[in-house]
C-alpha cells in the first residue's frame, strides 16, 4: 500500500496584487513528495519558486488548488492548523536570518520556542548537540559576526533540523557558499535529514549539488515540470 505524500500539490494558482495590476505567478502546479525524499527545484530568478517554497511553508495563503502537508489542507485552513504544520517544518533561508545579538546556541534554541512542551534546559542541551552535529561544537557561544558564511548557514541548518522536523524547506542555502562549503553544506542537510527521516525540497541555482537529490524540478513562467534525469556532478 503506497503511504500518503507529505505534500501533495494538486492545480494550484497563486496571483500577486489586485484589480489591474493583479498577476498570475504559478499555473497550474501539481506535484506529490514522499517521506524521506530529498528534492530539487531549479528555474529561472521569478519564476515562482520561491513563492510555491512559502506556500508549502505555511508562510503565504493557497489562493486556489489544494495544497495538502501531512494529509492537513492548507487552502482555507484556520491560522491554528497553519500553526500547527509550521511547528512541523524547518526552514533554512539564504540570507540565514540569524539574530546578530544571540549566540549560534541561542538562534538554534529559538526554533525550540514553538515546542513548548520541550522544557528550556532540554531544548538548550538539544541545540548543543545539533551545532556539535554540523561541525560547530567550538563555536556554540559565538554570535554570527564572529563566524564565517559557511558556519553561519551550519547553524541556520542546525536550527532548522533541532526540532526533528518532518520537512525542510530551504531556500538558496548554498548561494554564498564557494564550491567546497556549498556541498559540504547539502551533504550535512541530506546525512542529518535521512537520520531524521524528514523530506527536504531545495529550491537552488547551484548545479553543483543537484546529484544529491533523488528527484529534480524544474519552475519555467510560474510552470512546474519533473526533469527525467539528475545530472551528474562536473
Amino acid at each position: 500500500m503506497q503511504l500518503e505524500p507529505v505534500i501533495a500539490i494538486n492545480k494550484v494558482n497563486h496571483y500577486f496584487g489586485k484589480g489591474r495590476l493583479r498577476k498570475q505567478i504559478l499555473f497550474d502546479v501539481s506535484v506529490d513528495i514522499q517521506g524521506g525524499e530529498i528534492v530539487m527545484m531549479t528555474g529561472p530568478s521569478g519564476s515562482g519558486k520561491t513563492t510555491l517554497l512559502t506556500l508549502i511553508g505555511a508562510l503565504r495563503s493557497t489562493q486556489e488548488g489544494s495544497l495538502k502537508v501531512f494529509g492537513q489542507e492548507l487552502n482555507g485552513a484556520n491560522p491554528r492548523l497553519l500553526e500547527a504544520v509550521r511547528c512541523n517544518i524547518g526552514y533554512i533561508f539564504q540570507a540565514h536570518n540569524l539574530l546578530h545579538s544571540l549566540t549560534a546556541c541561542q538562534n538554534v534554541q529559538m526554533s525550540m520556542a514553538l515546542h513548548k512542551e520541550v522544557p528550556e534546559p532540554v531544548a538548550r542541551q538539544r541545540s548543543e548537540a545539533m551545532l556539535k552535529a554540523v561541525g560547530l561544537g567550538d563555536w556554540i557561544h559565538y554570535y554570527p559576526q564572529e563566524l564565517s558564511g559557511g558556519q553561519k548557514q551550519r547553524v541556520a541548518i542546525a536550527r532548522a533540523l533541532v526540532s526533528h522536523p518532518k520537512i525542510v524547506l530551504a531556500d538558496e542555502p548554498t548561494a554564498a557558499l564557494d564550491k567546497h562549503s556549498g556541498r559540504a553544506v547539502v551533504e550535512l542537510m541530506q546525512s542529518l535529514a535521512k537520520q531524521q527521516g524528514c523530506s527536504i525540497l531545495i529550491v537552488t541555482h547551484d548545479n553543483r549539488i543537484l546529484d544529491v537529490c533523488d528527484r529534480l524540478l524544474h519552475m519555467e513562467d510560474g510552470r512546474l515540470s519533473l526533469l527525467n534525469a539528475v545530472p551528474a556532478q562536473a
